[in-house]
Order: C-alpha cells, then sequence, then structure tokens
C-alpha cells in the first residue's frame, strides 16, 4: 500500500486559501499547525492536516476575535476530541464483530 501525502507550499497556501501571510506566520509561531517540511517559510510545505487547522485557526482569530493563545488551547481541544472520536469509532467498530 502506497501512502500518499499531498502538500501545499506557503506561497500557495496563501494565494489558492486567501490567507494573510502574517497571520499564517502566527498559526505557525503558536504551534497550532506545523509545516511538515522547510526551515524558512519559503520553503514550508503543509499537508492537508496542517492546511485545516490553519483555516480553523484563523477564522477562530478573526471571527470570533480570540487572541493567539486562546485560538491555540481551542484548536488543541479540537484535535483531542477528533482522535477520542477517532478512536471511539475504532473501538464500537470492534465491539460490533463480537
Amino acid at each position: 500500500m502506497v501512502d500518499t501525502l499531498l502538500v501545499i507550499s506557503f506561497e500557495e497556501l496563501c494565494q489558492v486559501e486567501r490567507l494573510n501571510q502574517e497571520l499564517i506566520v502566527e498559526v505557525i509561531d503558536y504551534g497550532i499547525a506545523e509545516p511538515v517540511s522547510g526551515d524558512d517559510k519559503n520553503d514550508w510545505m503543509f499537508d492537508t492536516s496542517s492546511v485545516r487547522w490553519v483555516k480553523k485557526a484563523i477564522t477562530l482569530y478573526s471571527q470570533l476575535e480570540l487572541d493567539w493563545v486562546a485560538v491555540a488551547m481551542i484548536v488543541e481541544l479540537l484535535k483531542q476530541k477528533e482522535k477520542l472520536t477517532e478512536e471511539n469509532e475504532y473501538l464500537h467498530r470492534r465491539l460490533t464483530r463480537f
């Protein structure tokens, strides 16, 4: 089985999603999302999961007027919830076999 990792560059992310560069840098600085590769923003590459979290974080920041610390905390809780939901679904599927 081959795992395909779809990636998008920092510049493409800004253009395609129409996101402000400074906001994306803030998201990265607060550890809300991380590039999968690259040391400099000109070399950053993002996977689809990171793109999703960048967009959610910027939406929370701009629409709810939250500060970045609150956004980081909310995104972390959303990630934990997502992981627990996936785990719960997996365990539920296993239980239905019996």
